[in-house]
């Protein structure tokens, strides 16, 4: 029943996939379009992740589930990416902030079949909760801005 409800809401929701806008800039996002295929652009944010040392904590995919479901919409793909240390110290500065771990790099395709990059800064999701954790936060998140840049910047090629 699950299958047949997940298939007709994505079968009613496809001409709004056809037509929906691309990522653009949005304030506290970096977005990075880019040549490359979804697949291949997946595979670069992957070994950047491990080339920066990061962990590849989390991965959700609507296409992924739309295909097992027998249906193709455009790829998708939500990266979570963190490391132990960064959760420690995030912790240690507010326990509320845990909640946005692990950071997020977005991968979409586009109608060209290109793919694009995206992601909020670490500072943007951590910025609600800077009152609270103070500098300690504010340090953490600009060490993964830095951290963050350096994966998009290898993953796209630039």
């Amino acid at each position: 029943m699950r299958r047949f409800l997940l298939a007709a809401f994505l079968s009613a929701s496809l001409p709004a996939f056809a037509f929906a806008n691309v990522i653009g800039e949005r304030a506290g996002w970096k977005v990075h379009e880019t040549g490359y295929s979804f697949t291949e652009l997946v595979e670069r944010v992957d070994n950047a992740v491990k080339a920066n040392e990061m962990g590849l904590v989390t991965r959700a995919s609507a296409s992924a589930g739309a295909k097992n479901a027998g249906i193709t919409i455009p790829g998708n793909m939500v990266i979570g990416v963190y490391r132990n240390d960064f959760a420690r110290r995030m912790l240690a500065a507010n326990i509320a902030a845990g909640i946005e771990a692990p950071i997020r790099f977005y991968v979409t395709e586009e109608p060209d079949g290109t793919a694009t990059l995206s992601y909020k800064t670490p500072t943007t999701v951590f910025s609600p909760y800077f009152a609270e954790g103070g500098d300690a936060l504010e340090v953490l998140a600009g060490e993964l801005d830095t951290i963050f840049a350096q994966i998009a910047e290898e993953a796209v090629g630039e």
